[in-house]
């Protein structure tokens, strides 16, 4: 089993107790940990995801370690309407979402010599439509309450473009667009929004489907720091830029992988 242990040692945020907090994606992965990451915080915490299981042990795991149980709701993310009741949900059993993190995506690799049209639209509305949508959804809450952060996590495929990943990395180039733009449009609001760009994090998935040892021997030989980066790196990025620490700082692009050269 996964472990998304507290043990990894992350800074308390003042600002962060008793905030409302939105994840997507949240049931496993980059997800789970910034689900725990918060729940570390003593913020009110809702995630949605595909994976009801997923999401009971999860949840069930942080419970065991003394946390208060997250708000789930069962969520395809790429259904518009349902994420935006689910987080009308979440606000009516937790209050004002003032943190958002769009998280949830689907990196399946596709030849681009065989890429239907309906699999280069599903990537989209899974990795890029639901960033937007979100975040318009939640703009009303942060105004009532004063101001607030979204969050998009990006990709460095973005900046190296590896094969097989064509949807999956222009949907991930429309999250940095995104976030230039609601950065702009939310900001008399007093709304942050930024982006977080993880390099290759070693979750499961990662390592059942892709990340082979041969694959991370050649990783660790282009980049900087010889460790394997773990999801709680990027949710150690993501509770900084939520709190009131980073009140300065929105329209920026962050990268975690280690100095990837």
């Amino acid at each position: 089993m996964y472990s998304y242990s507290t043990h990894q040692g992350y800074t308390r945020y003042a600002s962060l107790a008793s905030r409302t907090v939105f994840i997507t994606g949240g049931a496993s992965g980059i997800g789970a940990s910034l689900v725990e990451a918060f729940a570390v915080q003593d913020a009110a915490v809702a995630f949605v995801d595909i994976d009801q299981q997923a999401a009971d042990t999860l949840c069930a795991e942080l419970v065991a370690k003394g946390l208060k149980r997250p708000w789930f709701a069962l969520c395809d993310v790429s259904d518009i309407e349902a994420l935006r009741a689910s987080i009308v949900a979440a606000q009516q059993a937790l209050g004002d979402i003032t943190v958002l993190i769009n998280n949830a995506a689907n990196d399946q690799r596709y030849d681009v010599r065989t890429l239907t049209e309906q699999q280069w639209l599903d990537g989209l509305a899974i990795n890029l439509h639901p960033a937007f949508f979100a975040a318009q959804t939640v703009h009303a809450m942060m105004i009532a309450q004063g101001g607030g952060s979204i969050l998009n996590i990006s990709s460095i495929n973005t900046q190296f473009g590896p094969p097989n990943l064509a949807s999956y990395i222009t949907a991930k180039a429309g999250m940095l667009g995104i976030t230039k733009a609601l950065a702009t449009d939310f900001g008399n609001d007093n709304i942050r929004v930024n982006s977080i760009l993880p390099g290759w994090v070693a979750t499961p998935k990662q390592l059942e489907k892709w990340l082979t040892p041969e694959q991370e021997q050649e990783w660790m030989k282009r980049v900087c720091l010889k460790k394997r980066l773990g999801a709680h790196d990027v949710a150690k990025m993501a509770l900084f830029l939520a709190s009131d620490d980073a009140a300065m700082i929105t329209s920026q692009q962050f990268v975690v992988d280690g100095g990837r050269a």
